[in-house]
């Protein structure tokens, strides 16, 4: 065997043993957001700092437009549809009261594909389904909505102010929990949340979800990871 030879085997066997979440880490993957308020361009540039493509959107293309523009390279703009159809991974990002209609106007669009829920319910604005949510679960009550898709509920749990205050800060990272039933699913969000600059905690199925919704005691709890496990009853690793 030559030299050349037995690097590239050296080099594929190494690559073989790369925990999978290093090695989805290195791929580009395109992000679609349904929303380009506050919630969706933040998490968006935290993204495209990390390599990977975004369209935002929104009902209003302008806002959309403006939010891509301001976000710069590799961000574009499209309808809602537009994002669903771009994205390997699809951000929800708006008040929890529409998705009833954005499940409905994205019908099918989002069926096999990882949805990241941000959307939190809050009765005071969003009415029965709010109170639906809340009871049941928002996970549960979410994937309700977007038959097929593979809802992970993650980036709920904190303000985006803190998420632009802390993102990539010192060691001990924040924790950021998330939920869901798709195992693939939750390794590729797990991914993002690291490469967002936090420390991810898995919590369990999407039922769990509802441990870190809001009125829980993991919503806004700022804590770091192994702190946040002991919050949530989960173990510390």
């Amino acid at each position: 065997m030559t030299h050349a030879m037995h690097r590239r085997t050296l080099l594929a066997g190494l690559c073989a043993l790369l925990p999978a979440r290093l090695a989805l880490a290195a791929q580009s993957l395109r992000i679609g957001t349904i929303g380009a308020g506050h919630v969706g361009s933040t998490l968006a540039g935290l993204w495209l700092r990390a390599g990977h493509p975004v369209m935002l959107s929104a009902n209003d293309i302008a806002s959309a437009r403006s939010a891509a523009e301001a976000l710069g390279q590799n961000a574009q703009a499209g309808t809602p549809q537009d994002a669903a159809r771009f994205g390997d991974v699809v951000l929800l990002a708006v008040p929890y009261g529409a998705l009833p209609s954005v499940g409905a106007s994205l019908h099918g669009l989002l069926a096999g594909k990882i949805v990241i829920d941000a959307c939190n319910p809050y009765p005071w604005r969003d009415g029965e389904i709010a109170r639906t949510a809340r009871k049941q679960g928002a996970g549960i009550t979410t994937q309700s909505f977007f038959p097929g898709a593979h809802i992970v509920r993650a980036f709920n749990s904190e303000d985006m102010s803190t998420i632009r205050a802390e993102t990539h800060r010192p060691p001990p990272l924040l924790g950021i929990p998330y939920a869901g039933d798709d195992p693939a699913a939750m390794r590729t969000v797990g991914t993002l949340i690291a490469e967002a600059g936090f420390d991810p905690v898995a919590v369990g199925p999407l039922e769990a979800a509802r441990l870190f919704q809001p009125g829980s005691d993991g919503f806004e709890a700022n804590l770091t990871a192994p702190d946040l496990r002991t919050r949530l009853g989960l173990p510390r690793t």
